[in-house]
């Protein structure tokens, strides 16, 4: 098969290139330099000039606080960009694997993990863009599978586990929110889940929209402390506060933990605890230096 992934140069694109990099088929990883996915024109030609089987689209405007600032574009890449992606897969005969986010969640306070079936209810411009492209999707009539996650990490780029790692190591003191809780994605994890999906065939038949974050459930809070604890920095102190001490334009999701019993069922994979993951995560890190 031929796959198309868009967004390669972020953090689940990088980690999709890993997992993908001793596969028979043929992906064609793309970022902005080369295909500007709101370009419907563009994004034609290139599924249709490469018998294109498989879009799997990584890309998204990720900067929260931004997009407050920044509606128009955040709109035109979360949601008039998927729009074009999913017609162009709908025309070629192709499937869409889109990700979205824990933040289409953003309003209705509880402690009950988020399923699918749950009405989308964002609270600020990210939320809202990347529902609109949730919508766009469907709209379509394509063939799509959406796939949701929170709280992304990796060993590349800008992320909270690399942040938290240089300001722990750094400074004699931190306060971090307790009052905001999820689940925590290692990007590696997320990409190689996707791409067992695609590797043994299993998108026919299983349409829809998913969750996949890992196990468990924590706030930043505690996040930070085994971020700290795993790193090894142990003179700086961390303590817990809310989230109103640190006044923002965006309304964050108290509770977005996300439900992944339909994943599981469906794609017969199972998803590794958080703080497993972490640990392998600040491993790498440590012993590559790419902090």
């Amino acid at each position: 098969m031929n796959i198309l992934v868009t967004g390669a140069n972020g953090q689940l694109g990088t980690s999709l290139r890993k997992a993908s990099a001793s596969s028979a088929d043929r992906y064609i990883f793309t970022d902005v330099a080369e295909l500007d996915i709101t370009d419907a024109a563009a994004v034609e030609r290139m599924v249709s000039d490469n018998g294109v089987d498989v879009i799997v689209n990584c890309a998204a405007y990720t900067n929260v606080d931004r997009a407050e600032e920044q509606p128009d574009i955040a709109e035109r890449l979360n949601a008039t960009a998927a729009g074009i992606l999913a017609r162009a897969a709908k025309k070629a005969g192709a499937v869409l694997i889109h990700i979205s986010t824990d933040y289409v969640f953003g309003g209705g306070a509880g402690n009950t993990p988020r399923n699918e079936d749950e009405p989308m209810s964002p609270t600020g411009v990210y939320g809202v863009t990347k529902m609109h492209g949730e919508q766009k999707i469907e709209a379509s009539g394509c063939r799509a599978i959406v796939v949701r996650t929170a709280w992304l990490y990796s060993e590349y780029g800008r992320n909270f586990v690399k942040t938290m790692m240089e300001l722990t190591a750094t400074r004699p003191q931190l306060k971090v929110v307790f009052d905001q809780c999820g689940t925590p994605t290692y990007a590696q994890e997320l990409a190689d889940a996707l791409f067992a999906i695609i590797e043994r065939r299993m998108i026919d038949g299983n349409e829809g929209v998913y969750h996949y974050s890992n196990e468990g459930v924590c706030s930043w809070y505690d996040f930070t402390k085994m971020i700290a604890a795993e790193a090894g920095a142990s003179s700086c102190r961390i303590d817990p506060c809310h989230s109103d001490e640190f006044p923002s334009k965006v309304v964050r999701p108290s509770y977005s933990v996300l439900d992944k019993t339909k994943f599981k069922r469906v794609f017969c994979q199972e998803i590794p605890y958080w703080v497993d993951s972490l640990k392998k995560c600040v491993a790498n890190l440590k012993n590559t230096d790419q902090i």
